[in-house]
Parts: C-alpha cells; structure tokens; sequence
C-alpha cells in the first residue's frame, strides 16, 4: 500500500488552512508518518506535481489522498474517511516477544544474530545492502544456507564504484539484489524546488527523505524483519543500539516489523578481519580511503587519524549525522 497526500499552497504563498488542520489531525493521532508521500500543488505554479495530481483525477478540492494499492487507486477527500477506511487499524503485536529475543542474543556472535533472523523471517527478512563493508552480513546470510533477500537504494546520486559493487556482489553470491529507487515525480518536485545541493544549505534532512527514506519504507511494507550494518562505534548517535528491536519508524507486513544489528558490538576492525577471513568482495572506494561510503557529493575520505564519519556530512553537527534510516537507534536523531 503506498498512501499519498495531495496539500495546497495558495497564490500568496500561504498554506491551505483545510490541508494545515489535516496534518495537524493526522500528526495529533500519531498517523502522519504512515503517508508514503507528500505533494505539493501550488497555486502559483501550475505545473507542480500536486496540480498534476489534481488534474489527473478530476479533483478541485484540497487536501486530498491518493491510496494505491497494486494497480488499484482509490481516493480520499476527507481525513476522516482516510483514518476510518485505511489508517485506523494498528500495528499488531509479534507473536515473538523481542525482549526475551534481545536478552538471548545480546551476546551472541553476528553469524548467530543473522542465522536467528533467517530462521524465524527467511526471504521475508531483508538486508539492507548499502555497497559497503556492510557486505559482511551478506557473506554472513550465504554461510548460513538459510533463505534470505537483499536491497538496496540507488538514491540517483552513488558513486559509479559503488554502483559497480553492488552488480558484483550480485553475481558474487548469485543473489537477487532490490534495487530501490525515489518516487520520480517527488524527486523532479524536490530537485526542480531545491536544486541538486540544498543540503549544503538547510541539511540532508530532506533530501535524504526522498532519496532513501521513502524507498525504504516502500519495500519494508513487504517485509516483516530486516538486517543493518550499523554499529555502536559508528557514532555518538549509535551508542546504545541494541542487536535486535522492534522498529518504531517503518512498518512491515502487518504492521510489526523486526530489526536485527548483528555486528552492533564489533568494531570497524572487526569487520575488516571478517572481510579479509572469508575473501568477500569490498568496494574499490575503500581503498581509496573512503571508510564510510554513501552518496558522492555528501561523503569523502578520512585520514587515519580521524573517525570514519566524519567523512559524512561533515559540515553537519555530528548528533545531526542520521539520514531517517535509523530513527530507534538514538532519541537525537
């Protein structure tokens, strides 16, 4: 299901008073993060994305919803009827009780952190593959014989290496490989709004939104656990991550959705040592001294004297260094 709101900005520039008490409602009922998409149609540009909308579906009035699912649309002009008909039900509660997950596998190796994930969810656990050391946990799910998937997001702004990367450890491992990319019509919105280099001006916050968070919220819906590559040394923002939770910011199937951070307790060395044990397949920009790797314009090689995240986003303050992936590791992100 992919839900997406349509808002008004009047020929003064001012928010539609309707679509504002909307948000207001959704935001007030703790229902605004479950929208996969919001647009814009204004008043003073006839051609933004949401008049676009607008004209499509015959409608005049505003705010309105757009719910797709598979190759059913069916529209929503009031909030209300949207809560009622789809927002309404709840996440329903995992038939596996994640403390008593967590207190099994708070010291567990990664290799058993990643062969429990497979035993319970199978295909229906995802790594999420960002084409870099983070390939340790693929090599990991290989090794344990068990089903698994992978994805990942192609934000439109990777490196050519990495994008080079993520073919080979496609063919490496004979795997299939999700390719996830931006809504088409949020981005063009976005870029034609911002530009291609807002984030040096106001942060990475919403060009990470529509680059990365909405894709990944996109195939999470379809799966009911997945598998990251964080890890508590990372940064500040990480220090208390637990090796499993219940994800609080996306949703799967049925609602609950399980998150493992297998290698949470290793540190870079360690996975560098998993890496040269088991002869995996690692991204030339790592050579490079890119320690730390995500799209090319927001990341740049580290001395060895400093902290592989400071070469990401580094004219940002370092509790700020979180594009929306990992909302539950750290209540600052």
């Amino acid at each position: 299901m992919h839900i997406t709101m349509v808002k008004k900005v009047l020929a003064d520039g001012s928010p539609c008073r309707k679509c504002v008490q909307a948000e207001e409602m959704l935001k007030r009922r703790k229902l605004w993060d479950r929208l996969d998409q919001v647009i814009v149609a204004d008043e003073r540009d006839p051609d933004s994305v949401g008049f676009q909308h607008a004209k499509r579906y015959d409608i005049e009035t505003a705010p309105f919803f757009v719910v797709r699912e598979g190759d059913k649309e069916t529209l929503y002009t009031s909030p209300l009827e949207l809560i009622r008909k789809v927002l309404k039900p709840r996440k329903t509660k995992s038939r596996i009780d994640v403390g008593s997950l967590r207190k099994k596998l708070d010291q567990a190796s990664p290799q058993t952190i990643v062969k429990e994930a497979l035993t319970h969810f199978g295909e229906t656990c995802a790594i999420a593959f960002s084409g870099a050391e983070d390939v340790a946990l693929v090599q990991m799910a290989a090794d344990s014989g068990l089903p698994f998937s992978v994805f990942c997001l192609d934000t439109g702004r990777l490196h050519a290496e990495t994008l080079t990367f993520i073919e080979r450890v496609r063919t490496h491992y004979g795997i299939r490989i999700d390719v996830m990319n931006p809504e088409a019509a949020a981005l063009q919105d976005f870029v034609r709004k911002k530009g291609l280099f807002s984030f040096f001006v106001d942060g990475h916050k919403e060009c990470c939104g529509v680059r990365k968070v909405e894709p990944l919220r996109r195939i999470l819906k379809t799966k009911r656990a997945w598998i990251t590559g964080q890890r508590k040394d990372q940064s500040a923002t990480r220090s208390s991550l637990d090796v499993v939770e219940e994800d609080q910011a996306f949703e799967g199937v049925g609602g609950s959705l399980f998150k493992f951070n297998p290698i949470a307790n290793w540190s870079g060395d360690d996975v560098w040592a998993f890496l040269r044990d088991t002869s995996a397949p690692t991204n030339p920009l790592h050579d490079e001294g890119y320690r730390s790797i995500g799209c090319a314009p927001c990341t740049r090689p580290t001395s060895p004297e400093q902290h592989e995240r400071e070469g990401r986003w580094w004219w940002e303050d370092e509790f700020k260094k979180e594009c929306g992936l990992h909302l539950t590791a750290s209540k600052n992100t």
